[in-house]
Parts: structure tokens; sequence; C-alpha cells
């Protein structure tokens, strides 16, 4: 197993952690899950993550990679897109550009690069359909990237656990705390650290999910997500706005 000793963590509330814990207690997510994994293999991995809810693929360029190459890391995740994915207007295809260049740009780093797929919406989500043909594109970009930059990649889309209604939140566009879980030890596949497997992928137990669940489903996605998503909107607000990453700097991993 490759030693690290700097880890950083980019994206946007998946990266976060929301739905993993609270604001109030305190957010965990896959990227501190996947820290605490490498910091028990080899003490002493100093771990940022500097993601915020709401962002997109641009404000990463912007905002987040100047800051996280300046740490020099020899590990970096990223996880973004799905804000772009779900913007609507003509920006996909902007958004899609911004990705190769950020793509570009951590190739250039020397780090470790562990980026994501993202998972087929539509086996929990009816509206999953409105933007399956984006989700698609970014993937296939996704994995182009991986292929190109010799990235490590997790592949959520198709994996059987990704349509386990467990592995999401109410809103069943963020993960759960089973749901992070799950990330993590993907992640942990795609870094081949020991103990890992492809289990993540079908765990034990998982519930498929049926018509009357997607439906369900579609009921907490628009109580959950929509609703707040639009009444934002309406006050031209961002889920991230005043926000900033939860560990801005390279710290020792908490025990």
């Amino acid at each position: 197993m490759h030693r690290y000793s700097r880890y950083v963590a980019i994206g946007d509330s998946q990266t976060e952690g929301l739905w993993d814990g609270n604001d109030s207690t305190g957010l965990v997510g896959f990227a501190d899950r996947l820290a605490a994994l490498l910091d028990a293999h080899h003490p002493g991995l100093e771990y940022a993550n500097l993601a915020v809810r709401g962002r997109r693929i641009l404000d990463l360029l912007v905002e987040q990679l100047p800051l996280a190459l300046a740490m020099r890391p020899d590990l970096i995740t990223v996880c973004i897109g799905m804000n772009d994915v779900t913007r609507p207007g003509p920006y996909f295809d902007r958004a899609l550009a911004d990705l190769d260049t950020l793509h570009g740009r951590l190739a250039e780093s020397g780090a470790t690069v562990v980026t994501t797929t993202f998972p087929d919406l539509t086996q929990i989500l009816p509206v999953g359909r409105v933007i399956a043909s984006r989700v698609l594109r970014i993937n296939e970009e996704i994995r182009a990237a991986a292929q190109r930059h010799d990235f490590r990649l997790v592949d959520l889309y198709g994996a059987p656990s990704m349509a386990d209604p467990q592995t999401w939140s109410p809103d069943r566009v963020h993960g759960s705390t089973q749901g992070h879980i799950l990330f993590a030890a993907a992640a942990a596949e795609a870094l081949d650290l020991p103990g890992s497997s492809h289990d993540w992928a079908q765990p034990e137990g998982m519930r498929r999910s049926s018509i009357r669940a997607r439906a369900h489903s579609q009921v907490l996605w628009t109580n959950n997500l929509l609703m707040p998503w639009l009444w934002r909107s309406v006050r031209g607000r961002s889920e991230g706005d005043g926000r900033g990453p939860k560990r801005p700097r390279l710290t020792r991993v908490p025990v």
C-alpha cells in the first residue's frame, strides 16, 4: 500500500458530508471516513476538506483548486458536477469544458487523484429521467479523463447498491450515512487499501427500489430538495452562500 501524507478533498455537498451528521453536531461524509481509513493504516495523515455545498465545476477551478494545489497534496479526491447537471439552461457544454480543464490541472499536480461517476438516478427517482442524458455525458467525460490521466475511478453508475433507497438521504440525491460509508469503501477499493473489496457495490440485505418506492422518493425529493432550491432561487441565493470549507487547512486526522 502506498503511504499518503497529505490528502485534500474538493467538491460540493457530497464531499462536505451533507446528511451524514448535521450542521449542529458536525458533518462527517465519505471523505472524512476515507481519511480515517488511510490514517488507520499509516498514522500521521494530514487532511483538508475544501468542499462547500452548492458549488459547481467552475467554482472548483476558481476557488478550491488553487488552495488545494498550494497544499502540495499527494492524494486528492474530487466529486463535482451534479449541480451543473441539474442547473437549467444552456450551460452544460461549458461546464463539461471546465471539467476537462479541471482534470488536466489535477493531473499536472502529480498527486494520486480519485474521481467518481454519478449513479443512475432513474433507479430511485422518477425525475431522474429528465437529467439522465446529462448524467451519461458527464460520466463519459469522467471515465475518459480517468483513463487519460491514470486517475483512480469509483464507478457508481450501475452499481446495484446505488439503487437501494437506504443508500440515499431523504432528498434522494445526497448520500445517507450508509451511503457515505459505501462511498468511502468504494474509494478505499480504488486505492487498493488493505481489506478493501468490491462488496460495497452490492451489500447484504439491500432493498430493491420498487415503482412505489420510486414514487415515494419523488415526494421526498420534492419536499427536501426541490422546494428549498426553488425558494433560494427566487431570492437569488445559493445553498452555500456565506459558507466556507469545514477543514480549510491540513491538520492531523482526529481519533
